[in-house]
């Protein structure tokens, strides 16, 4: 048996085993309570230990495994602080952290990429690996002009851990949610395995980064490094230091995380506006605050190329929505595709399923808290409430993929970094047809979307 197949086989197993020992710790749980331990004292501790077995696992596996894991993190405030306080640094450590590949076998497939003289290009090559994430780990390298760079470099069959990760994850995703109730985990592995392709060719993330790094250049805010080297397997990328997001969100003053949350924002809404590109991986380990006060952003394996900027119908019925016409943003949702022709909606479920992503940009400044984002959740995923009928009913237009996961994560982003800024100003200023509804055009607005919708 080649090696390939023997890891394969080993991955499976210790994915398999993941909600077996869950399992297997819950009835040890339920001997200890039986037995007369305080509940609570029982409970601690099985999620201690369920913590520790996650980032093992998924942290050691890598690829779709660790992806996934990245993924979660994102949504962590969303779910109640007795859950999990236990997870949260285990989350945070998989946003950025995993164990290293062989020094030997990031020299080979350097030789491969690369040519076998590729130290003449990367002078004082580090072997420790400065970052490892799902599919690659990043080395400090000096390029010709003595300039730090951050040299990425892909595993070794990747494409194939990638893959068969989220199959595994796929198919136990019932048996995760006995311990994250509330999250629907089977449509974000179904979003991660459709984006495989993409993640996997350096040459379409070294083609965004440059975007990027064009459209920020000089930027007194963003600070993009700029590309110098690239093949599908390996991309080197100008060094940038700076504080990880998730330090600034464990430690930060509420100077510091006010400031972090709305240059965030302000890089998520004003990349389609500037650069015709949407970074869809919002997750903290994609982010740091440079030395000199900007927001550091790296890793652009997952981009969605937006033209023509945001769709103005995005911004138009958020606007809509404020003025409180609910019945037009039925309408307007329904000729986007997010409501079937066939598919019922109150147009007052509809405004308390949406109140996640209207409700801050009501006011002049809103503060995003863990405690507003546990209650938002909890409404809308509670099987027994109309917010959780009204989102089983809502269809996700495939166009609108990665915007709905941009918006979604960078709400549980903001809700971990406790910010409060002028969000609705960001708003205005980057999200096309929000400032273009005075108020009493609703009406009109969705009669002239019906409309289109009828001549497409």
């Amino acid at each position: 048996m080649s090696d390939l197949p023997r890891k394969g086989l080993a991955r499976t197993v210790r994915l398999a085993g993941l909600p077996l020992g869950i399992a297997g710790r819950t009835a040890v749980g339920l001997g200890k309570r039986l037995g007369g331990k305080p509940v609570e004292a029982v409970t601690a501790d099985l999620q201690r230990r369920t913590a520790d077995q996650l980032f093992r696992v998924l942290g050691e596996l890598k690829g779709g495994a660790m992806k996934f894991g990245q993924a979660l993190s994102i949504f962590e405030a969303a779910l109640p602080e007795q859950l999990m306080a236990p997870y949260r640094a285990t989350l945070t450590k998989l946003q950025d952290a995993a164990p290293p590949m062989p020094a030997a076998t990031v020299h080979r497939v350097l030789e491969e990429e690369l040519g076998p003289h590729w130290r003449r290009r990367l002078r004082g090559f580090d072997d420790t690996p400065a970052a490892a994430a799902s599919i690659g780990q990043v080395h400090r390298a000096r390029w010709s002009d003595g300039r730090d760079v951050a040299v990425k470099i892909q595993y070794p069959g990747a494409a194939d851990a990638l893959r068969s990760d989220l199959n595994q994850i796929g198919r136990l995703s019932r048996l995760f949610a006995v311990w994250l109730p509330g999250m629907d985990i089977k449509p974000l592995v179904e979003e991660l395995k459709a984006r495989i392709g993409e993640e996997l060719d350096y040459t379409l993330e070294a083609e965004a980064q440059a975007g990027f790094a064009a459209a920020y250049d000089g930027d007194p805010e963003i600070a993009v490094p700029p590309v110098r080297l690239y093949t599908p397997r390996v991309l080197v990328t100008d060094w940038l230091d700076g504080t990880p997001l998730s330090e600034v969100i464990a430690s930060g003053t509420t100077e510091e995380r006010d400031r972090a949350g709305l240059l965030f924002v302000r890089f998520l809404f004003s990349g389609p506006a500037r650069a015709g590109l949407l970074h869809a991986d919002p997750h903290p380990g994609n982010y740091r605050i440079t030395p000199d006060g900007r927001l550091g952003v790296v890793d652009y394996g997952l981009v969605a190329r937006l033209p023509g900027g945001f769709p103005p119908q995005i911004g138009r019925l958020l606007r809509i929505g404020l003025d409180g016409d609910f019945h037009a943003v039925t309408e307007g949702l329904r000729a986007e595709g997010f409501i079937k022709p066939d598919v019922d909606i109150d147009p007052q479920s509809l405004h308390d399923y949406l109140q996640p992503f209207t409700e801050p940009a009501q006011t002049a400044t809103f503060r995003f808290t863990r405690e507003w984002m546990r209650t938002q959740f909890q409404r809308i995923s509670d099987v027994r409430a109309d917010g959780a009928r009204t989102a089983l009913r809502l269809n996700l237009p495939p166009s609108y993929l990665l915007i709905h996961r941009v918006w979604g994560g960078g709400i549980g982003v903001l809700a971990q970094l406790g910010a409060e800024a002028p969000f609705r100003e960001e708003l205005e200023r980057w999200l096309p047809g929000f400032s273009d509804v005075p108020a009493g055009l609703a009406e009109a607005v969705s009669a002239d979307e019906a409309d289109e919708a009828a001549e497409a």
